[in-house]
């Protein structure tokens, strides 16, 4: 179950530490990667172990590799079931992707081809992943860059069959909404129009970065700048028809200062408050 407040949070950086425990506003939650929080001990875990006292907790996983061929790692499980017991986040959430071959990780987040064979293998895995888990999962929309021609089903439809067909949930990543619409000339707003809010346990925003083609922009998943203006405004209109919903800001790359990143927690909770009202505005 999703417990996480409908207000914003922040991905915790080790660095922050001291600044997040002086002067938390507005943040009510934190994220961390499940993988960095695997070993037995440590500064990782004393330093979570006191922010966990404080604040909601989001387990965002990386490498289960959700998309990937055969049967999920089981011992990655296992030590997520561990990471699950000893901090009882109040969500956990992966990603629409696969990251692995075999006993070989990639360090990436890949894409899948949407077929009816794609959607049953990920269905299992998400079912095999909530039962060793005994939680339910909030699978991310991914950003991509290339698109599948054996592809049948359309993303949005992909995510809601997996979400129906498992009970899992779905996390909406706004930036990663923007991205990949921008890179396959789809309009996002009609994305959003045909997704399915109601099954949404939290929101992502983060930044992305540009590189000009001959064949025009290419947007990339960065996560190392600002949140983008064309983002704030579809984050905005996506709160004006859902409601408030956990939001979160990821910023895992050229870390800024504490003061940067509340910056931005408040100028989502801004929108939160006013129910998506102000539209863009900066806080």
């Amino acid at each position: 179950m999703n417990t996480l407040p409908k207000s914003c949070g922040i991905g915790f950086k080790p660095g922050h530490f001291a600044a997040i425990r002086q002067e938390p506003g507005p943040v009510s939650f934190l994220e961390v990667h499940a993988e960095n929080y695997m070993g037995a001990g440590g500064l990782p875990h004393a330093q979570l172990t006191a922010l966990r006292v404080d604040f909601a907790l989001s387990l965002h996983g990386v490498g289960l590799s959700i998309g990937g061929p055969g049967r999920l790692d089981g011992d990655h499980l296992a030590r997520l079931r561990l990471m699950c017991d000893r901090y009882q986040p109040d969500s956990f959430s992966e990603h629409l992707a696969w990251s692995s071959h075999g006993a070989e990780y990639l360090n990436d987040l890949l894409p899948l081809p949407y077929t009816e064979e794609t959607l049953a293998l990920v269905c299992d895995h998400v079912d095999e992943a909530q039962e060793a888990l005994g939680r339910r999962l909030l699978l991310e929309n991914p950003s991509t860059y290339v698109l599948f021609e054996q592809s049948t089903i359309p993303e949005v439809e992909f995510l809601r069959a997996v979400a129906l067909r498992t009970g899992c949930g779905l996390l909406l990543d706004v930036n990663n909404v923007f991205v990949s619409c921008t890179n396959h000339h789809i309009d996002p707003r009609a994305w959003l129009a045909a997704f399915p809010l109601d099954l949404v346990g939290e929101i992502h925003l983060g930044g992305h970065a540009e590189e000009e083609l001959p064949s025009g922009p290419l947007l990339i998943d960065a996560h190392g700048t600002p949140v983008a203006d064309p983002v704030w405004t579809l984050y905005a209109e996506v709160i004006d028809k859902a409601g408030r919903l956990p939001t979160l800001v990821e910023w895992d790359n050229d870390i800024p200062e504490w003061s940067v990143l509340r910056a931005e927690a408040a100028r989502a909770q801004a929108i939160l408050e006013s129910g998506g009202l102000q539209l863009a505005r900066a806080s």
